[in-house]
């Protein structure tokens, strides 16, 4: 099984259990470590520049996204209050149209009573 971590015939580096570090061997018989050097200097600083830019652009998204949360609680408490007013209205034309209703009952019975005793006095026995 080949080392995923190798990079020439000379270094190789493997991981350390439960680390983000990383463990180099170096083999002095190959003896162009300052070319190596070189190059791992240059993906680290590769490496840093992309960290930057992420964190930069993770920062960029995260003040979008406080941004959009904000204005849902604006139009989620604008909603709220409308939605208290409108039933506040709602109530108060129930309880209005509730003693017009007892009203309307009362007199139902009243002429239904009237149209019995009408025609029970004009009907011949």
């Amino acid at each position: 099984m080949a080392n995923l971590y190798r990079s020439r015939e000379g270094l190789s580096a493997r991981p350390i259990a439960n680390s983000d570090e990383i463990q180099l061997r170096i083999d002095p018989v190959h003896a162009d470590l300052d070319e190596e050097i070189t190059g791992l200097h240059k993906k680290v600083t590769m490496l840093k520049t992309q960290h930057s830019e992420v964190a930069q652009e993770i920062e960029s998204e995260a003040k979008f996204q406080n941004d959009y949360i904000s204005q849902l609680q604006l139009t989620l408490s604008k909603t709220q209050a409308g939605l208290k007013h409108n039933m506040k209205r709602l109530n108060r034309a129930m309880a209005q149209k509730g003693s017009n209703h007892v009203l309307h009952v009362i007199l139902f019975g009243l002429v239904c009573f009237s149209v019995v005793y009408l025609w029970s006095k004009h009907l011949p026995r």
